[in-house]
């Protein structure tokens, strides 16, 4: 599902970015979705924090399954070694339950977030046990849909940069913020093509 502004953008960086240009070109199919509502979508990131996709899947499964509707109040009124017995470490039960108990006290209040700039989210949301800066960026991305978020701590996007404008030589987070400059305001969708650059050619 595309964003209603991903035209645009794409517009913008072919003309101002010749390695974006052909990107552009090689995926003509874009996609950005998201699952699920603020809270659900959030909670996913740290039950996926260091495990594989598949295994992050089958805990969230058993979670759904026992608290039967993902939701702020029933996931703080759960006894934590429900939690654990679903596949959580003791302290992924501490970091959901933390981000859960914020929801349902009115501390976190997704339905301000549109009258917010992108930084001032982040802040709203590193203060999450277990959430960092990047997982809030990867939120904005993905489900907030803003567009212009460059993730600068991200290591596909560094990769992708590397190679497509260092020659495969490293390159600092500012000279990464340099190169993205002519993106903006549209950041987002340029490092979602660079994302899809890692992929292996189509046979």
């Amino acid at each position: 599902m595309r964003p209603p502004y991903w035209r645009e953008a794409t517009e913008h960086l072919a003309r101002r970015d010749k390695v974006l240009r052909t990107l552009i070109r090689r995926y003509p199919e874009a996609d950005l979705a998201s699952r699920g509502n603020a809270f659900q979508t959030l909670a996913r990131s740290i039950v996926g924090q260091q495990i594989s996709v598949k295994a992050a899947q089958s805990i969230w499964n058993r979670f759904a399954a026992c608290v039967g509707r993902v939701s702020p109040e029933r996931v703080a009124a759960q006894p934590d070694e429900a939690l654990r017995a679903c596949g959580f470490s003791g302290q992924k039960v501490a970091y959901v339950k933390d981000l859960a108990s914020r929801f349902a006290s009115g501390e976190i209040k997704p339905r301000r977030w549109a009258r917010l700039d992108d930084e001032a989210i982040i802040e709203e949301l590193v203060v999450v046990k277990g959430i960092g800066r990047w997982t809030v960026e990867m939120f904005l991305i993905f489900h907030l849909r803003r567009p212009n978020v460059l993730p600068v701590d991200d290591l596909g996007l560094r990769r992708a940069m590397e190679r497509q404008y260092n020659k495969g030589r490293p390159l600092t987070r500012d000279r990464m913020r340099e190169i993205g400059g002519p993106w903006s305001p549209w950041c987002s969708v340029a490092t979602w093509y660079l994302w899809r650059s890692l992929e292996p050619a189509a046979p």
